[in-house]
């Protein structure tokens, strides 16, 4: 199957570690099983619930035209994660919006996110957070639903 969305993927990964204001942010490709103590994390391809499905992305798509190309609408999974260790809701929360804020501002910059310009159009269409208290702290996780179209 044609799609695009491992090239939407990828491409969101570059932009975050490539964006110096996310240089104390641990970026991964997907879920990643780690013993380090990173406290703020963006994770693409992700649906933020380590119980859940993992769900990365999700497509739907139609012929554009006379069967010459597809339309593919996606949407990608992307979750911003802040901890804290002092149980500080509100901090948590914020900075998980900080991270959060970074992608909007990439897909405003540039709705192609550098795939070409009327091929891929991305942006954020939905956002959802929660908030978790344990013994070990706070952690707030943003979830971002990037969704957009493109063509195969």
């Amino acid at each position: 199957m044609g799609s695009r969305v491992p090239e939407v993927i990828d491409r969101l990964v570059e932009l975050a570690r490539a964006d110096t204001a996310l240089s104390e942010v641990r970026v991964a490709d997907g879920p990643e099983i780690t013993e380090d103590t990173d406290l703020d994390w963006l994770i693409v391809g992700f649906d933020g619930d380590p119980a859940g499905d993992f769900q990365a992305a999700q497509t739907v798509g139609g012929w554009a035209g006379l069967g010459t190309r597809r339309e593919e609408q996606f949407q990608v999974m992307v979750a911003a994660i802040a901890q804290r260790g002092d149980g500080e809701v509100r901090a948590a929360r914020m900075r998980a919006y900080e991270i959060g804020a970074r992608v909007e501002e990439w897909l405003r910059a540039d709705p192609s996110i550098g795939l070409g310009l009327g091929e891929v159009e991305a942006a954020i269409e939905a956002s959802q957070l929660t908030q978790d208290q344990t013994s070990q702290g706070v952690q707030a996780v943003l979830l971002l639903t990037v969704a957009g179209r493109c063509f195969t």
